[in-house]
């Protein structure tokens, strides 16, 4: 049988939720209830509240802290260091892009303020090349880009051709460099005050005084109106001496140099530009420059040609115009009637003598390749198709044509720079992550 549990016969006391261990002698081990331990003022859950916002904001700006610390580092020290383009296996970071942008960006406004400052309307010059371009590049920061990079990839391309020609770049050829590009002719300098007295005579001194107008003067005189012309004539006189004004010393003009030399760096390093980059700018023109002269020398001769065509936009016509012309007709009527070249149709088709370098690359060539007399064409070009006639051909010795030589080198370099590229097609690799580097302020 089981047993049964004793009672006293008294009823239950029934025990508080949250008194477990609670004794009916007494009240040691009462632990106490939730509404009395979890109970907080106002003031206390205000506090509470607060104390987890500003852990929020300080977890907050601590974040922040850490993703500007982490773009600074990309942006100063990751990033500068990228290769944007390949050349031979030579990289071009981003950092020379930036150093070079940079330069050719502050070298542009510093031309245009100058042509502001002569007085020039930007608004007028605006229609013309350089200053079309020039601004364009200065407001559209992706053009101007474009041309730096792929400058700087012609830049190591041509380092490399002269260095397979021996053509180096030297102190003294960079220094000439930095004297012609402002202008300063040593040679010339040094010659003031000291030739004109061994090489013009006495008579000549009072010409620079009067220059043109001695003639005007005894005819003048010979005239009915004798009594007005002396008043006329203090006049044209007069302004002479602004004109021709004191001869700056030897030593003026070195120090006008050396000035302006120093106002274009200063100028640079202000808007953050390192001399070393406009070092590199000014060896960059001296291996430009001394590329042309290998190419073409100052004692070449230059050929010179007498041409005529007709300017048509279709292959078909072209080979119209040809049969044409081998039929017999006139080459100038036809150039009247259908040339799309209005200037030289109105003329028959003639050019006139001109250096063949004056012409557009297919139109030279096969100018170059005719013979005298000979119907050259269809020869395509950007303009259309050409139907050439060479009427004469002469070499001229380039030691007589300085300006053309200086042109010629120009000509012929820019055709070489173009053809160098093309032939490294795939030596060479440009990523297009530089868009993403170009300097937008």
């Amino acid at each position: 049988m089981s047993k049964k549990r004793q009672t006293t016969g008294l009823p239950k006391r029934r025990r508080r939720r949250g008194q477990v261990g609670q004794t009916p002698a007494g009240s040691e081990n009462v632990k106490p209830g939730p509404d009395e331990s979890t109970y907080k003022s106002r003031a206390e859950r205000e506090a509470q509240l607060q104390k987890w916002v500003v852990r929020g904001i300080a977890a907050l700006v601590l974040v922040l802290l850490v993703l500007v610390a982490g773009a600074f580092v990309i942006e100063q020290v990751i990033a500068p260091g990228q290769t944007l383009a390949v050349v031979h296996g030579e990289d071009i970071t981003v950092q020379q892009f930036r150093d070079e942008y940079s330069l050719e960006r502050n070298r542009l406004l510093l031309q245009i303020n100058r042509v502001q400052a002569a007085g020039f309307d930007l608004q007028q010059l605006a229609q013309q090349e350089p200053y079309r371009t020039w601004l364009d590049e200065v407001n559209l920061p992706d053009q101007l880009g474009l041309r730096v990079i792929n400058d700087m990839v012609d830049d190591r391309l041509l380092a490399q051709v002269a260095a397979a020609r021996d053509i180096a770049v030297d102190e003294a050829a960079v220094r000439a460099e930095v004297e012609a590009f402002f202008g300063f002719d040593p040679t010339e300098a040094a010659l003031i005050g000291v030739d004109p007295t061994a090489t013009l005579p006495p008579t000549i001194t009072p010409t620079p005084f009067v220059s043109p107008t001695p003639s005007p003067p005894p005819t003048a005189t010979s005239t009915p109106d004798t009594e007005a012309e002396p008043e006329e004539i203090e006049p044209t006189v007069t302004p002479q001496p602004t004109v021709v004004e004191p001869t700056l010393s030897a030593e003026e003009v070195r120090q006008n140099f050396v000035d302006n030399e120093q106002n274009f760096r200063s100028y640079l390093a202000r808007e953050g530009v390192a001399e070393t980059t406009v070092d590199s700018f000014f060896e960059r023109l001296t291996l430009e420059r001394l590329m042309a002269e290998n190419l073409v020398s100052a004692d070449s001769s230059l050929l010179y040609v007498d041409v005529r065509h007709i300017l048509v936009e279709s292959e078909s016509e072209a080979l119209e115009v040809l049969q044409a012309l081998q039929n017999g007709e006139s080459f100038a009527d036809l150039a009247r009637a259908i040339s799309t070249d209005s200037g030289s149709g109105y003329r028959g088709g003639e050019l006139g003598e001109a250096y063949v370098g004056n012409y557009v690359r297919p139109f030279r060539e096969a100018i170059e390749q005719a013979e005298i007399g000979e119907l050259a064409g269809p020869v395509e070009s950007e303009f259309g198709f050409h139907i050439i006639q060479v009427r004469s051909k002469a070499e001229r010795d380039g030691a007589e044509l300085e300006a053309q030589i200086e042109r010629a080198q120009q000509q012929e370099f820019a055709q070489f720079v173009e053809d160098l590229r093309e032939a490294n097609r795939d030596n060479f690799e440009i990523d297009d992550s530089w868009l993403d580097y170009v300097p937008r302020s």
